[in-house]
């Protein structure tokens, strides 16, 4: 995972799919006994908030969906859908701070 991350050309990739990924890997690698999603949830976010994007929820109503594309890109090496879940969620949650603000 951290070669990945450290690999030329990493960076350029945006924010929402290098978060998604390094999300992905790390829960793939389950490292701990417990809290590995927590874990993966706060790579996810501490990548958002490098590039200035709000911390992102993964909703509950969405929970069904993050855990079947997450097993899709364990699985099937295929994070597409997994990537769009996040950017999803992500564009939710600057809504909600738009919304906030205007308010």
């Amino acid at each position: 995972m951290i070669e990945w991350y450290n690999q030329e050309g990493t960076s350029q990739l945006h924010p929402v799919e290098r978060g998604a990924m390094l999300h992905a890997f790390f829960v793939g690698i389950h490292p701990f006994v417990d809290g590995n999603g927590r874990a993966s949830r706060l790579l996810l976010n501490l990548e958002l908030m490098k590039a200035g994007f709000p911390p992102t929820v993964i909703k509950v109503e969405n929970r069904l969906d993050y855990y079947e594309a997450l097993d899709r890109a364990h699985t099937k090496k295929e994070y597409d859908s997994f990537i769009k879940l996040v950017a999803k969620e992500v564009e939710g949650t600057l809504r909600l701070y738009l919304s906030a603000i205007e308010q």
